[in-house]
């Protein structure tokens, strides 16, 4: 049960290393698409501020007189010459607000007429800037635009104004070749996504190193703690098994019958084919099966005399008892059922629990007919040993009343086959296999 304990706590610091990563990565792509968005806003906003800058400053002096669009068809030759010097400008459009174009660097036979106002220029005329790229399109006035090569272009819309209180008169409509733009940004993207990467790489280390140190202590803990608690175990059944003694110390007539319990409840468990748990189980609870009678009187357990109902009432305690005191001891708990229910009959007839057949546990039987054998086959205040070959038919008569009809016949086999293991102090003659 520790043990399990110990590897859970593994697994959930594993489980805490892997969310860990988990929310370390969401949390830096959340944070990287934050930053990204930011730089590439940031990006567009300072080009659109050059672009504007300098398309102003060329067209102004020009295309403005006394507050008011100067419609010229043709347009001045040095704005051309001068927008020619800035290689990332394609494009320039001057609107009037009513949608007239009032001048251009390319197509200039588009000066004078009117188009479509949509809404990135009509929020311009209001006084309103936008930026963004966008994909070239052949629709009305950018047909010319559109056959330029480009798939993509940096595209701003600005007010053009006027006077002191920076009257919007007019637009300004500008596409870049966007190459500049989208190199900034992507390099940007790449150190925003480098920076993260480090970042991540360095906190899951820095956990990594955390959970492998507290799994090392926790493993070194639960060692120590395990090597504790086997001590105390044992100084536990050490105990237990100094309290079995002095029960069999209480009836000189018993000495050594634990033992013998123990080993011929053993012999019958490995003749019947029960795995290692269970036979360890029956190790101790052939050992300790009487350990109950602690509780019960000296007088009564060497009375010589039969027992008054109350007196026998008594003794029945006594698998009860000896269940509780076993079951304190974490080693020895495999071994409460057999314990409890070894005086329990196939007929349904003993006790503590009245169970029958199938019901009780085969260690119980085991433990059940190793005691009524040694039992028999010893002096007793109330009865002498009988002799073996009667004990032995006692055993086979009670098959299917008393006892587990697969015991009896695993005692029979290891009669015939190994009967000094039956043997109350000393081997059976070998007359004695029938």
């Amino acid at each position: 049960m520790r043990r399990r304990g110990w590897e859970r706590s593994l697994t959930l610091l594993h489980v805490f290393l892997f969310a860990s990563a988990a929310i370390l990565v969401a949390g830096g792509a959340l944070l990287g698409w934050s930053l990204q968005r930011t730089l590439q806003s940031e990006a567009l906003d300072g080009a659109r501020s050059k672009l504007l800058l300098y398309v102003d400053g060329v067209a102004r002096p020009t295309l403005v007189k006394d507050g008011r669009l100067v419609v010229t068809r043709w347009g001045d030759q040095a704005i051309r010459n001068a927008f020619r010097l800035d290689p990332d400008i394609v494009s320039v459009k001057v609107w009037r607000a009513d949608g007239t174009l009032v001048w251009t660097n390319l197509a200039p036979q588009r000066i004078g007429r009117r188009f479509a106002v949509d809404e990135d220029l009509a929020t311009a005329l209001r006084g309103q800037t936008s930026a963004g790229v966008v994909n070239a399109n052949s629709d009305g006035e950018n047909a010319v635009e559109s056959k330029l090569g480009f798939a993509r272009l940096f595209q701003v819309y600005a007010p053009l104004t006027a006077g002191a209180a920076r009257r919007p008169i007019g637009a300004y409509e500008i596409y870049a070749n966007p190459a500049a733009v989208d190199s900034l940004i992507g390099s940007r993207r790449r150190m925003i996504w480098t920076a993260l990467g480090v970042v991540f790489l360095a906190l899951w280390g820095a956990l990594a190193l955390l959970v492998r140190g507290a799994s090392r202590l926790l493993q070194r803990q639960n060692e120590e703690l395990r090597a504790y608690s086997a001590s105390l175990e044992e100084s536990a059944l050490e105990a237990v098994e100094t309290l079995n003694a002095t029960v069999d110390a209480k009836d000189p007539y018993t000495a050594g019958h634990s033992q013998r319990v123990q080993r011929i409840a053993l012999a019958l468990g490995a003749e019947l084919g029960l795995d290692a748990e269970k036979l360890d189980a029956l190790r101790f609870a052939g050992l300790f099966h009487d350990i109950g009678k602690l509780g019960v009187p000296d007088a009564i357990l060497t009375k010589p005399d039969r027992l008054t109902d109350d007196e026998y009432e008594l003794i029945k305690r006594h698998p009860d008892d000896g269940a509780r005191i076993v079951g304190r001891l974490h080693r020895l708990h495999d071994a409460v059922p057999a314990i409890r229910h070894h005086h329990e009959r196939w007929d349904g007839r003993g006790y503590p629990g009245g169970l029958a057949g199938d019901e009780i546990p085969v260690e119980a039987a085991v433990v059940g007919l190793a005691d009524a054998w040694d039992a028999m086959t010893t002096d007793r205040p109330y009865s002498p040993a009988r002799p073996l070959e009667d004990a032995a038919e006692e055993i086979r008569r009670n098959r299917g009343t008393q006892f587990a009809p697969a015991v009896v016949d695993a005692f029979v086999r290891v009669l015939h086959r190994a009967p000094d293991v039956l043997a109350p102090d000393e081997p059976l003659v070998e007359a004695l296999a029938l």
